[in-house]
């Protein structure tokens, strides 16, 4: 474990508890972000459940831009602001949660026309995944100090 907590910048006991703050500090933001991006896909759904998967992608486009802005101010400040800074960390965190998007995507896809899982339960259950491997992404990659 403490090998796992190395590798995450973590070397005592502060700079757990700093990391723990981070992280909930994400899921506030995160939360927004899954509430945004479940208003828009419910509402595709509620015209049409045809447009279960473009939902999934204006609510991302929107989500996204949501959570760079709140994670850029609230969660991972940078010191640099100037634009060039800016652009490349929002396209950083779009590549980011592109990632996640395509693996839910096609999570998404297999449970709601493979599995036939309801098109309403399966992306709460995509969570579980999107979530964590967000942080990580964003914490060490787009928002890396």
């Amino acid at each position: 474990m403490k090998r796992l907590f190395a590798k995450m910048g973590i070397h005592n006991r502060e700079e757990f508890f700093t990391v723990m703050w981070q992280f909930i500090k994400f899921g506030i933001v995160g939360v927004s972000n899954t509430l945004i991006s479940l208003a828009i896909y419910y509402i595709f759904v509620f015209i049409s459940k045809d447009l279960y998967l473009w939902g999934q992608v204006v609510g991302w486009v929107v989500s996204v831009f949501n959570a760079f802005y709140w994670n850029n101010k609230y969660v991972f400040r940078s010191e640099k602001t100037g634009f060039r800074s800016v652009l490349n960390r929002l396209f950083k965190t779009y590549l980011t949660y592109g990632a996640t998007f395509l693996l839910t995507t096609v999570l998404l896809y297999l449970e709601v026309d493979v599995w036939h899982m309801s098109e309403f339960i399966a992306p709460l259950i995509n969570l579980l995944i999107s979530i964590p491997l967000n942080f990580l992404l964003n914490k060490f990659w787009a928002f890396k100090k």
